[in-house]
């Protein structure tokens, strides 16, 4: 065999330099809403990557990470069971909820989530106070909630629709505060997103499922209704956001018409949530040299 050519002969890549660590929560603070302040919903850049300046390949091995890190983090918590997390999405229609827990929260064990979406309140429901329906689904020690859709439906669309008066969903501000304060004080880690496409991408997507017969039963009329009043969803959507964002229980406005970026975003956050919220396997030391027995 003859030696090989010398000018053939590949030379060896240089290593690449280590990425630098993200700052988790210092992340968190450009997009979490600061408690008693109506956010600028239009000033926030629905296409934007704030905190990101990779692209979109960079964005999903970042994601494939932190997925790994997720599902660490639920495995420990799921051990310990002292803590739970609730994970509240919402957005405007085809805004990203079903993508964002199919490619976020996928990184769960389905055997310790539990993912609840709200639709119309039944009869039952309705005989009670509107946050009766929410409580029972909220997670127990060692679980992970998170609500597709969730109580913000009731001053957001009964608010815009005129499903109720002022009297009856202006109170609910207050109400929902306090019910998240004490979920907190009970050690439920509370994250409350927002995420927030634009009008324009909005259609977008709507027309895609149109265009696509295998998307269609995910289209309604109904929608369209909802789309002509955009803009007294974004004054709903701030008010609640105004009023009802606590250092307890944060609200985090995510740019949302890149899907790569959304996912990322929201898998930062949790991330960085999960780190402070820093679950421990229990330690067991009574095992200590324990040997089964033949």
């Amino acid at each position: 065999m003859s030696p090989k050519d010398p000018k053939s002969a590949k030379s060896p890549k240089s290593p690449k330099p280590p990425r630098e660590k993200v700052d988790l929560d210092a992340y968190a603070a450009q997009m979490r809403a600061a408690p008693g302040v109506r956010p600028d919903i239009a000033s926030v850049d629905p296409a934007g990557t704030p905190g990101f300046d990779g692209d979109k390949k960079a964005a999903r091995k970042e994601l494939r990470k932190l997925r790994r890190d997720l599902f660490s983090f639920q495995t420990r918590l799921w051990a310990e069971r002292k803590r739970s997390m609730l994970i509240v999405l919402q957005a405007m229609d085809a805004g990203g909820k079903d993508g964002t827990i199919r490619k976020v929260f996928g990184a769960f064990d389905p055997q310790g989530t539990e993912v609840t979406g709200f639709g119309v309140p039944t009869e039952a429901d309705l005989a009670h106070d509107f946050l009766w329906r929410i409580h029972q689904r909220t997670p127990r020690d060692g679980r992970i909630g998170i609500f597709n859709r969730s109580h913000y439906e009731d001053v957001l669309v009964v608010r815009v629709a005129d499903l109720a008066p002022e009297s009856v969903w202006r109170p609910r501000y207050q109400a929902i505060a306090e019910w998240e304060r004490g979920l907190v004080e009970e050690g439920t880690t509370v994250l409350k997103f927002m995420l927030h496409i634009s009008r324009e991408e909005q259609q977008r997507r709507f027309q895609k499922r149109i265009d696509r017969p295998s998307k269609r039963w995910k289209f309604s009329e109904g929608d369209l209704a909802v789309r002509q009043h955009w803009g007294d969803y974004m004054d709903a959507y701030a008010e609640a956001i105004e009023r009802t964002s606590t250092d307890g229980a944060p609200w985090y406005v995510i740019p949302a018409d890149h899907k790569w970026y959304r996912d990322l975003a929201v898998a930062r956050i949790v991330a960085g949530a999960a780190e402070q919220m820093h679950p421990r396997y229990p330690k067991r030391p009574e095992l200590a040299g324990f040997v089964i027995p033949d």
